[in-house]
């Protein structure tokens, strides 16, 4: 059975709440905030979720500030990633869920990368986090588009598990 671990950086509380949805999907996941976790504690996952708010104009929450350079050099021999980004869809519309890409650029070509999202039944304008007319995680708006939340984390979570052992 694949070990599940969840990063998540939030500001507001809004992503950690995010975060506690998400694990509670996963069976025996744990839960680390990006603001104390050591890299040496994600060696024993198979699959690591990485979540974060967005901040300004696209930008990546703080706490990731110092751990994003230490994941960037991590040894993911045998690990998948996945992640997940709010957003405000309607005041942020150019830049919609754009932190998770910070995350993705760092990270990709380094592992595989699963959990792309369809831009289809989200109302924004631009994102940096799509790629190929996908999100590269999961994108939620827990301000314009709450209602949506706990259907995307579902449908998110199940696609997920097709990737697990």
């Amino acid at each position: 059975m694949s070990k599940v671990a969840i990063v998540y950086g939030s500001s507001t509380g809004a992503t950690e709440a995010v975060a506690e949805k998400i694990q509670a999907s996963f069976e025996g996941s744990t839960l680390f905030n990006a603001e104390s976790v050591n890299v040496e504690d994600l060696k024993p996952y198979d699959l690591l979720i990485f979540g974060a708010s967005t901040t300004g104009i696209g930008d990546l929450q703080d706490d990731w500030d110092a751990l994003l350079p230490k994941v960037e050099k991590m040894d993911f021999t045998g690990k998948k990633v996945a992640l997940f980004s709010l957003g405000d869809s309607a005041s942020f519309s150019t830049s919609f869920a754009g932190a998770m890409y910070y995350i993705y650029k760092a990270l990709k070509g380094k592992v595989e990368i699963i959990g792309s999202v369809s831009t289809d039944g989200y109302t924004f304008d631009d994102s940096d986090a799509v790629v190929d007319g996908h999100f590269v995680g999961l994108a939620l708006d827990e301000d314009n588009e709450y209602n949506e939340t706990d259907s995307r984390i579902a449908a998110w979570v199940e696609e997920l598990k097709k990737h697990l052992n």
